[in-house]
């Protein structure tokens, strides 16, 4: 594993100096500025991303899963991303899951502690039957993290696919994976709390990741989340939004389609483009799986037929 001095997250940041004799004003300027710098590196990181974007997507087309698999920030980080994708795309709550040495809402240093049993995050790949058609994304900053090293090895094992988020260059976790997604944030003001800009820079290659990957398997149309379940009256009110927006019909309709379709607002769409039932769309939307705008088409095409 790397020492701490070829660790850039590990390093004394040039500005951190007097930090704690800084206004507020100044202290909060300096956590801005130097996440901006940060963002600015995702930019040369999108080739990598798109790899993994796709290989992400493909695990979903072929009844895979994915799984993110970090402790502390990352972990956590990995499970904001993952608990958004049901409501939002209508993903199967286990399509997305999370690997996290322990309690996730357990911030105690005895969890901290956790990360660093290799063996841990062997046993948990394998008491989820992890196989070829999965894909297990490791998330660490460091890049040395024990927990996910020992969960992308035993993962490598049973054929999976592997990915990796790290934040420092030359580590084990980018010689391990298939695909290594590598943005080196370098020193933090607070020296090795990466929960500042490289747990930053980590959120937004997840928001990537998951967003375009459902974006390649239809559940957006245009600019709308037609995967959407409406389980909350917010969301209720977005999904009427949403579908007169694409469909030109009155609310009244589109209330009586929504309900009919089990608030399932890419098959309310469908019904209410085909003038046909919950279980046809359901069918042709499956046959399609579950792409909206390849559905639409094919509707599209039988009524010219």
């Amino acid at each position: 594993m790397l020492e701490n001095k070829e660790r850039s997250t590990e390093n004394i940041h040039p500005l951190s100096a007097g930090l704690d004799t800084l206004s507020i004003d100044e202290v909060l300027r300096r956590i801005y500025e130097d996440n901006a710098r940060a963002l600015d590196s995702v930019r040369s990181a999108i080739p990598q991303i798109a790899a993994v974007v796709h290989t992400y997507a493909t695990a979903c087309k072929e009844g895979g899963r994915v799984f993110y698999v970090g402790a502390g920030t990352s972990g956590r980080l990995g499970f904001v991303d993952a608990a958004e994708l049901p409501a939002t795309f209508g993903v199967a709550p286990d399509r997305v899951q999370v690997i996290f040495p322990g309690d996730i809402a357990d911030a105690s240093a005895k969890v901290d502690s956790r990360e660093d049993d290799a063996a841990a995050g062997q046993r948990a790949v394998t008491e989820r039957n992890i196989g070829s058609k999965d894909l297990v994304i490791g998330i660490t900053a460091s890049g040395e993290t024990p927990f996910v090293i020992g969960a992308i090895q035993e993962a490598k094992s049973h054929g999976a696919r592997t990915a990796g988020i790290m934040n420092n260059v030359g580590t084990s976790l980018e010689r391990l994976v298939d695909l290594a997604i590598v943005i080196p944030t370098g020193p933090e003001l607070i020296a090795g709390s990466t929960r500042l800009k490289a747990g930053t820079v980590q959120k937004i290659v997840l928001n990537m990741l998951s967003t375009a990957a459902m974006i390649s398997l239809g559940k957006v149309y245009d600019g709308f989340m037609v995967g959407l379940r409406a389980n909350n009256e917010k969301l209720r009110r977005r999904a009427i939004r949403t579908l007169a927006a694409l469909t030109g019909q009155q609310t009244d309709a589109i209330e009586h389609a929504l309900a009919a379709a089990k608030y399932e607002v890419d098959t309310a769409l469908v019904m209410l483009n085909g003038d046909i039932s919950y279980t046809e769309a359901r069918k042709f939307l499956q046959h399609y799986k579950g792409n909206v705008r390849k559905t639409l088409e094919a509707l599209e095409g039988h009524r010219r037929e």
